[in-house]
């Protein structure tokens, strides 16, 4: 895997684009890192010469995907492994985030990774192989209060993210999700400065706990995105590649907790389960 092209997006220095971007050159790849402001990497790319690609790009915008896509192919030959990194949370309550915010958490969490997917398979399959790791979250696995809409964006991820491997498989194309917990990336940096906006007041003291709580842990996140990048990698290594892998010890335990719970109601309500079809032979 030392040599792949991997195409990465959500390059922000400090976030997992830019730990997976580190980790690829350091092992001798390539890669093509996607940024929405790329003069903050100029000197970054000049540093890594032509191994390094940055592409300026909106991940909502499928024709821009397209084009920086087709860019990277072009410069690299191929695309080996994609990382859909890009993604933002917002705040807001399920009963009253404004919809247009709602439909824009989808279109940065869900539908990008949407797009950039599509438009890396063909050349994969073409090659015959490939990987697509999809970075999703805890919030994927766990309900976040306050976030259910980035929520309900993850979990769409985690289903889509099910059924392409299954999909792709016959291909030599792997996938796998990616669940980190708290990191300490700039994903908490704005919340500073981003109050609580939304018109029905009910659930605002939520919001601004929730608010808080985030506001206080920036900087101070138990993950390292390094070591997250090093445990993904670990895990693509293995003859036998888990189909999602939890960053994190918190969010382990969250994940671990939500499960077990989880497999114990639905075993207790077996009989009710069971009991829905018709008796056999009817």
């Amino acid at each position: 895997m030392s040599t792949d092209t991997w195409f990465v997006t959500g390059g922000t220095p400090g976030g997992f684009g830019m730990a997976y971007a580190e980790a690829v050159l350091a092992r001798g790849g390539r890669v093509a890192l996607t940024v929405r402001r790329p003069e903050e990497l100029d000197a970054w790319a000049e540093e890594h010469g032509g191994d390094a690609l940055v592409l300026p790009l909106d991940v909502t915008e499928p024709d821009g995907v397209r084009a920086a896509v087709a860019a990277a192919e072009e410069h690299f030959g191929g695309i080996d492994v994609l990382v859909n990194n890009a993604g933002r949370g917002w705040y807001g309550s399920v009963e009253g985030m404004d919809e247009a915010a709602v439909r824009h958490t989808f279109e940065v969490n869900f539908f990008s990774v949407l797009h950039v997917t599509r438009a890396v398979l063909p050349g994969m399959r073409s090659r015959g192989g490939g990987w697509v790791v999809n970075m999703s979250s805890v919030a994927g696995l766990v309900g976040t209060p306050g976030f259910g809409f980035y929520t309900a964006a993850k979990f769409a991820l985690e289903g889509m993210t099910e059924v392409l491997r299954h999909e792709t498989e016959p291909f030599g194309i792997r996938v796998m999700a990616v669940e980190p917990g708290a990191f300490r990336t700039r994903a908490y940096a704005g919340f500073t400065n981003e109050p609580v906006r939304e018109p029905l007041t009910a659930h605002l003291p939520m919001l601004e706990e929730v608010r808080a709580a985030m506001v206080s842990r920036d900087g101070v996140q138990p993950g390292d995105p390094a070591r997250g990048v090093r445990a993904v990698l670990a895990a693509m290594e293995r003859n036998e590649p888990p189909h999602r892998l939890v960053l994190g010890a918190a969010g382990y335990e969250a994940v671990a907790a939500r499960w077990e719970e989880s497999l114990a109601a639905l075993r207790a309500d077996e009989a009710l389960s069971r009991g829905a079809d018709f008796p056999p032979g009817g």
